[in-house]
C-alpha cells in the first residue's frame, strides 16, 4: 500500500508539539500594521494552540505527525 500524503498547505501552517497539541501562527499580522498598537503587535508574535474542536480535522490532514 502506498504512503499517505499529507496536505501540503496544512503541513506548512501547523506543527505538532511534543505533548501532542498542535500549534499555529496567529492572524492579523501581515499588513495594515500602522494602525495597530505596539502592544497588540508584540502579543501577536506568540504562537497559539489549535482549538480542540479542530484538532481531529488537522490530524487527518497530517497523517504522520502524531
Amino acid at each position: 500500500m502506498p504512503k499517505m500524503k499529507s496536505k501540503r498547505g496544512a503541513a506548512k501552517r501547523f506543527r505538532v508539539r511534543g505533548s501532542g497539541s498542535i500549534k499555529r501562527a496567529g492572524a492579523y499580522k501581515r499588513h495594515i500594521l500602522t494602525k495597530k498598537s505596539t502592544k497588540r503587535k508584540r502579543q501577536m508574535r506568540r504562537r497559539s494552540g489549535v482549538d480542540q474542536t479542530n484538532t481531529a480535522a488537522i490530524r487527518a490532514m497530517l497523517p504522520y505527525s502524531s
